[in-house]
């Protein structure tokens, strides 16, 4: 039994119906026809505009071009203001009138900033992302934007790779489920509507494989696991209804994807069926060049356009080349047209033809950005996204009775807690950890601040640590606020060594040895999976906060002292050592797995082959108890479901969320199977005391997988199913398909 990966497609741009399509179409054939040759080439270039925070006015060369028809679209641009002043030159001044689209990469926010989108993930809350990436949509539109280039959906099982912290992490179901959260959201319901903005889901493809994990860098990867862990989430994306997809940077299998045609002709368009618009990430025509598979502006812009990219992120090869490479026959006009129509289709279907200004209304931004409803949200999607680690002794919460706490280390008292692709985010905005401490102890309380140690690389100096000590032994508790700086985990931003950097690893040391019976909370404030090995011996209570955000202070002290109960489950693994990278949960056994031969196993002599924290693990501070697993049948076919159920039960004495994990390990097929995958979970909320039946399905599609000819097929034989807390826990039982 077997169904073709080719039978999935993607749905219309913003899931429109063919009816509306149709009218779209036909407004977009109607100004296609008045359009000469470099028109058409003008609406294929993307050109970066210069406006900052701080409302500079618009590029005079941008202008210049704008009105001679030369830009179709126009990125980093946002503000009333200075979007209409662009989009004048475009209406008023050019021959056609055609307006510009503006694109902004509102990635965890616009003004009002949530968590990163690696703890936005860890939050697995589906309902919460939606919600955070409507806001954002909400937000940018009212500052003018239209576009934006999100969600991020690169599966990566790398955490030296610093755009780790812009996905979701290593799982394909979860990464895809997001990834269609995230497109709900940023598109909403209506593409016509004012507080719509377009989705580009990014970026294609196999981007956060890159060797060593570091940036840009050489993908290798079998079309077989191509397909398998890598392109779902971007499918998922677009059947969803997401309006465009973007190339990425790097080579895959030798070929560089923004020309790539098994990616933009084959897979995307033939097999996907996708109707919408390819755009290549910035500068990603010209650097065909420097990967050596173009001599030429002329042979970059040939390569990529006919491979399928519409439209060119500020390389200006386009505007440059494409007349004359159509001329001469290297390029089909038709190609050009097809183009075109696409992107024309996107600013019609937005409704700029209808009014170009339509997105530009002051007195919407004035009352949109950073209003208290969206403070509030990002409040409380990161008290979601935090994973308490570890919690001996019972440390957290921290008691309202600690009336001298000592904040140490380098992130307690900095606003450089948004992380990276933060939008139009301002540090003056956000609520330190200082700060949300203060808010909740009260006037009365007395906050001790010492930065301690640094946390950026290469800064050592432990002459501040003494005084960190002096403040530890005059406080009832202490909290020790460590991590990474925003910097350094973003693009182009790889790190080799993945501990904490600085002194910090000997702040903690020397804090914890000086504390004695005071208790110590770690709050680590970070964009990736760090190498906390020997942070994890000494320190009794951690708890991974990421970045969280403008309501960081807030949101952390209401999971410090008790206000809410921690609920977040990790998104990606995080190694004992960086030398296990890349880790992954969903892993092929071998043919000598350790543990059945001492020597001859796959295994390190130094290491064990486990993580330190798995991949969906979390703790609480509440308990929960799993009922056995029941089924009513324990062989069926090939083409039926098999139900499974449990009772969870919350066996503490505080309301908790409890995410319940199915696993799914194919025993024995034609290809290797991974020695479990994810196929569902479920966020159930428990009273103290109250418990719930958790029934999962586990369908003929959850059981199907790639085989060595690249159909996706379902196979008859052994399965075990394991329900769990993580991808390391949970009892399992077997059942056969026959």
């Amino acid at each position: 039994m077997s169904l073709m990966l080719s039978d999935r497609k993607a749905g219309l741009p913003f899931g429109v119906d063919r009816e509306r399509d149709q009218a779209l179409c036909e407004q977009v054939e109607a100004l296609l026809s008045q359009m000469t040759p470099e028109e058409k080439i003008g609406q294929m270039n993307q050109v970066a505009g210069s406006r900052d925070t701080t409302g500079a006015p618009a590029n005079t060369d941008i202008e210049a071009d704008v009105r001679a028809g030369r830009v179709g679209s126009v990125f980093n641009a946002f503000g009333v203001e200075f979007t209409r002043e662009l989009q004048q030159q475009a209406i008023e001044h050019s021959r056609l009138g055609i307006p510009l689209l503006f694109g902004y990469d509102i990635i965890h926010g616009f003004r009002t900033i949530f968590p990163i989108p690696l703890g936005q993930a860890a939050s697995w809350h589906l309902e919460g992302i939606e919600h955070a990436t409507r806001i954002m949509a909400e937000e940018g539109a009212a500052a003018g934007v239209h576009w934006t280039f999100a969600p991020m959906v690169d599966i990566s099982r790398d955490p030296r790779w610093g755009r780790v912290m812009e996905g979701a992490g290593e799982d394909v179901l979860l990464t895809s489920r997001i990834a269609r959260a995230q497109v709900r959201g940023i598109q909403g319901s209506d593409p016509g509507a004012t507080d719509t903005l377009a989705a580009c889901v990014k970026h294609y493809a196999a981007y956060g494989a890159a060797e060593a994990g570091r940036e840009y860098n050489t993908v290798d990867l079998s079309e077989w696991r191509l397909r398998e862990h890598y392109l779902p989430p971007f499918l998922a994306a677009l059947e969803e209804g997401c309006a465009s997809i973007m190339t990425a940077f790097n080579t895959l299998n030798a070929i560089p994807a923004t020309c790539h045609p098994l990616l933009l002709d084959q897979i995307l368009r033939r097999e996907w069926d996708f109707e919408g618009m390819v755009v290549t990430d910035y500068t990603a025509v010209m650097e065909l060049e420097c990967h050596g598979v173009a001599e030429d502006a002329s042979e970059a812009s040939r390569k990529s356009v006919n491979a399928g990219v519409d439209m060119d992120m500020q390389s200006g090869y386009f505007v440059e080349t494409l007349s004359e490479l159509v001329q001469g026959g290297q390029v089909d006009e038709a190609r050009i047209d097809e183009a075109v129509r696409r992107i024309l289709w996107l600013k019609a279907a937005l409704g700029l033809f209808d009014d170009p200004y339509r997105y530009a209304d002051n007195e919407r931004e004035t009352r949109c950005l950073m209003n208290d409803a969206h403070r509030r949200a990002a409040r409380e999607q990161a008290r979601e996204s935090m994973v308490l680690l570890k919690n001996d002794g019972h440390v957290l919460p921290l008691s309202d009775q600690h009336r001298k706490v000592a904040l140490i280390g380098p992130l307690g008292n900095t606003p450089r807690l948004l992380g990276s692709w933060r939008g139009n985010g301002d540090h003056d905005d956000t609520i330190t950890l200082r700060e949300g401490i203060a808010n909740r102890l009260g006037e009365d309380a007395v906050i001790l601040c010492a930065q301690g140690a640094s946390n950026q690389i290469g800064e050592n100096d432990t002459d501040g640590i003494e005084d960190a000590l002096e403040l530890v032994r005059q406080a009832d508790a202490v909290v020790l606020a460590l991590g990474e700086d925003e910097d350094y985990a973003d693009e182009a931003a790889s790190r080799a060594d993945i501990g904490l950097p600085g002194a910090q690893l000997e702040l903690a040391r020397r804090v914890l040895a000086e504390a004695g019976d005071t208790p110590v909370a770690t709050v680590l404030f970070n964009g990736r999976p760090m190498d906390l090995t020997e942070l994890d011996t000494m320190a009794p209570a951690i708890l991974e906060a990421w970045w969280p955000g403008t309501e960081a202070g807030n949101a952390v002290t209401d999971v410090l002292f008790g206000d809410v109960n921690p609920s977040g489950r990790l998104p990606m693994t995080f190694p004992i050592s960086v030398g296990q990278v890349p880790i992954y949960y969903n892993a092929f056994n071998t043919g000598r797995p350790k543990g059945v031969d001492p020597k001859y196993a796959s295994q390190y002599l130094d290491i064990p082959n486990a993580p330190l924290y798995p991949f969906g693990f979390g703790l609480s501070y509440t308990s929960f108890e799993y009922g056995p697993i029941e089924t009513e049948a324990t062989e069926i076919a090939l083409e039926d479901t098999l139900e499974v159920s449990l009772t969870v039960t919350n066996t503490g004495e505080r309301e908790g969320i409890e995410v319940v994990q199915l696993y799914l390990q194919d025993v024995s097929a034609s290809v290797v199977r991974p020695i479990r995958e994810l196929k569902d979970f479920q966020r159930l909320t428990l009273a103290p005391g109250a418990c719930e039946l958790v029934t999962f399905r586990i369908t003929p599609d959850m059981r199907h997988f790639l085989n060595a000819e690249l159909e996706s097929v379902q196979e008859p034989g052994l399965f075990r199913v394991q329900i769990g807390r993580c991808s390391q826990s949970g009892e399992e039982i077997e059942f056969s398909v026959a």
